[in-house]
This record gives C-alpha cells, sequence and structure tokens, in this order.
C-alpha cells in the first residue's frame, strides 16, 4: 500500500526507505561524511533524507550564503518533536546560516479555528521562548505570518502559478475546503522561499528541516520556484541551452549580452531561447548563476529550489505515534518537570514480559521508547549509548535501571529549560519581539 503524508494528519512510517522510491527522497547517508562537525541527528542516522541538501553542504565548506528555515504551528504544547526541528535550525545558524523562524499563526487559524490572540499567546509562550532558550541567536529572524507583509505579498505571487487541481492532488483539497485553508498553503511556500528575497539578502540554498509528513509543502514549494523562473538552464548535447520560460524579448536579449561578456563567443538566439555551443557541461552552474542574477536585476526572483531534511518520528511514550493532541504519548517542553518523570517511568518499553526472558532473551531497544528519549534527547555520549543498546540486547540491563535513569534526566533537562525559557522572555527584544 502507498504511504500517505499528510501535513495536518496522522502519519506512521514503518518503513522510511520506501519515501525514497515513492517520493523521490535522497538517503542521507552519502552526504554524512563530507559534512564537518555533524549533529548527533546525522551521526545517528536520525536524519534519514534530503532533498538538494548538496547546496548547503557546499554552501556550509565554501562559507557562502546559505539560510535554514522551518515554520511552527501553534496549535498546542510544543513536544519533544518539536524541539528537534528547533536543534537543527540552531545547528544550521552555528554553522553560518541566516536562520529563520515562522509561527505559522495563519495556518492555526484557517486549519484549527484558533484565535489570532491565542496563535500569539502560543507562539510566543511555547515555540519562540523555547528556541531562543536552546540557543538560537538573535541574528535570526522571527515573525508571525499574519504580520509578515513579505511574505503575505509573496504567497499571492506564488498563487497565481499554482492551480486547484495540483493543490486537491497533493493535499487532497475537496470543493469542502476552506479557501483559507488553500491560502494558508500558499503562505507556507512564501514562508519557504522568504530567505531569498532581496531584503534577506537574494537567492542562496535554503534548508528546510521537517518531519516527511512535511514533504508536501516543499514538494509544491520547489515547483513554484521553478515556475516563477524566468530561465531554465539544461545540459544538452554538445550545448547549454537557456529556455526563456517566461523571459520576454528584452530579457532574452540580455540573457544573450552577458553570455558573451562572460566570454563565450558561440551563443546563437532563437526566439525563445538561446543555445551557447561552446560552453561544457561543467560551465553549466556558472550559466546559472549568471541567469539567476540578471533575472533578479530584472526585478524576478531567481530562487533556488529549497532544500529540505527528514528525521524520524519520535515514537510516542505509550506507543504509536507521539502526538500532541494525545498529552500521555508525549512530553512537552513547558511541563511540569516531576510529571515528566512519571511519564517516562510509565512508558512503553523493549523489554521482555518479565525479569528471567529478559536475561534469556534480551530486550528490544530499537522498539523501546525510553531508548530513544536517551538516543534523541538525553544523552551526547555514543559511547554511552552503545553500552545501553548492546547491554538491553544481552538481558544484562533491566528496563527498571533504564526508565530511571531516563526519567531523572528528562526532570533535569526540563527544570533547566525552563529556566532558560524565562530568561529568554527578557531576551525577546533582541529578537524584534513584545512579550
Amino acid at each position: 500500500m502507498a504511504t500517505k503524508l499528510d501535513p495536518w494528519g496522522a502519519v506512521s512510517i514503518d518503513d522510511y526507505s520506501k519515501l525514497f522510491e515513492e517520493f523521490g527522497i535522497s538517503s542521507f547517508e552519502d552526504l554524512l561524511p563530507q559534512i564537518d562537525d555533524p549533529h548527533a541527528y546525522m551521526k545517528r542516522h536520525i536524519i534519514f533524507g534530503h532533498r538538494d541538501y548538496h547546496r548547503v553542504v557546499e554552501a556550509m565548506k565554501e562559507k557562502s550564503p546559505f539560510a535554514v528555515m522551518s515554520g511552527f504551528m501553534p496549535s498546542g504544547r510544543v513536544h519533544l518533536g518539536g524541539k528537534m526541528v528547533m536543534e537543527e535550525i540552531i545547528w544550521h545558524q552555528k554553522h553560518g546560516g541566516d536562520a529563520f523562524v515562522a509561527i505559522a499563526d495563519m495556518e492555526a487559524h484557517s486549519v484549527r479555528g484558533i484565535s489570532w490572540q491565542r496563535c500569539r499567546e502560543m507562539g510566543i509562550e511555547e515555540y519562540i521562548l523555547s528556541i531562543i532558550a536552546l540557543g538560537l541567536e538573535p541574528s535570526a529572524t522571527i515573525y508571525f505570518q499574519s504580520e509578515c507583509g513579505a511574505v503575505r505579498d509573496l504567497a499571492f505571487e506564488l498563487a497565481a502559478a499554482a492551480r486547484f487541481s495540483e493543490l486537491a492532488a497533493i493535499y487532497g483539497f475537496s470543493g469542502e475546503t476552506n479557501v483559507a485553508h488553500m491560502v494558508s498553503v500558499m503562505v507556507q511556500s512564501a514562508d519557504i522561499l522568504h530567505p531569498q528575497l532581496p531584503e534577506n539578502g537574494g537567492p542562496k540554498p535554503v534548508v528546510i528541516p521537517v518531519g516527511s509528513d512535511q514533504d508536501a509543502h516543499i514538494r509544491l514549494t520547489r515547483d513554484l520556484a521553478g515556475r516563477m523562473r524566468k530561465f531554465l538552464v539544461e545540459e544538452r548535447e554538445g550545448r547549454i541551452s537557456l529556455r526563456g520560460k517566461a523571459a520576454g524579448t528584452e530579457l532574452i536579449d540580455a540573457a544573450a549580452a552577458r553570455l558573451k561578456e562572460m566570454g563565450y563567443r558561440k551563443v546563437k538566439r532563437y526566439e525563445e531561447h538561446i543555445d551557447v555551443f561552446d560552453a561544457l557541461a561543467k560551465d553549466s552552474g556558472r550559466v546559472e548563476e549568471a541567469m539567476r542574477s540578471l533575472e533578479v536585476e530584472a526585478g524576478g526572483y531567481g530562487f533556488v529550489p529549497p532544500a529540505s531534511l527528514y528525521h524520524r518520528f519520535m515514537t510516542g511514550l505509550t506507543g504509536g505515534k507521539m502526538s500532541s493532541s494525545r498529552p500521555e504519548s508525549h512530553i512537552a517542553l513547558t511541563e511540569d518537570p516531576e510529571e515528566a518523570r512519571k511519564k517516562v517511568m510509565k512508558a512503553v518499553t523493549g523489554g521482555r514480559q518479565s525479569l528471567v526472558e529478559q536475561k534469556k532473551l534480551g530486550g528490544e531497544p530499537e522498539k523501546c521508547t525510553v531508548y530513544e528519549l536517551l538516543l534523541f534527547h538525553l544523552s551526547e555520549d555514543d559511547a554511552e549509548l552503545g553500552e545501553v543498546f548492546d547491554g538491553c540486547k544481552s538481558g544484562t540491563r533491566t528496563c527498571g535501571s533504564c526508565k530511571k535513569e531516563a526519567a531523572e534526566r528528562i526532570k533535569a533537562f526540563l527544570t533547566e529549560h525552563q529556566r532558560e525559557r524565562e530568561a529568554a522572555r527578557e531576551r525577546l527584544p533582541e529578537y524584534g519581539l513584545k512579550g
């Protein structure tokens, strides 16, 4: 049965490798050796896939401009799943990227019916304070969709390039879907492309760290980014071809002139395209960047297709998917630390039915929510994780000892995080925000 990725519904994925074939997501494994100082999620194979992330890797190596962007819908308390995205944003910012954080209040209002006031309260109290507390630096751009005119204007432009039929195919929209919900999808595409607007430094690689359930937004936005381009640069046998998709006569003339300025002599101008016969395949990137710059000079966007990173979902403490709508399944960053400790002590593990069986057969850490807590959030020591895994598999480690250790760690983490959140409240003006 085909996998369904629904940005607003429940998604359960048993085999992440299926996404490579079904949705064209690339495996992250080949890129990992190229990354200096990889995030723990990368080393631990929690980040499993990507689209075009090699552009970002190249930018980090070359110390050229790039950005990281993601958004949070203020529809409930932020839990450890949201923390994963926050940490990925912060990691990229520390490695030279411009960070953009959207509070998706237009989405929450249109999809969940949450009032504007409540959206703002949750946006600040749940999400913004937590990401600042985790280490986001003040150079980041944090905004609410409803208050960002540039995003709303770009959403309008993108909507002119989108069709209802494709939204229906991607998201399952029907005649019963409210129009505001459709508009919110355009706003999310605008969020993703927003870091490439002229006021934000223009076209550059941008990575969107998300769970795989959000891939529909990435696919749509990549398509829209291509449609907003004036030129399509293609490698063809014996030449590089520039298709003037929506360039117009003057811009095609300017492109031909620019190519000659770049030193190409065999440039043939046709009515709607240009062929460069003395350009080699290795020149395509150079030509692409020249056309991108020309588009921006002419008032276009020159968007680079957004890249994305996909991380595995955390398992809920009660088994199944971690869900905001089921408090017993998750740990919120604003939760009482002692209550969180108790939840961990009650969590589903990968242990056997009895201690005798555990010692004889060993446990199944790959199915254990407590081990997952250590893997995703509560252990920075890979050697320690290896010992826990091996001890569980061999039956020498019991579920009780793991639970107790993880429970104390989650309590300590939340206690410290909530202290940092209160300090973050005083720093909101540094980020251009009021409490």
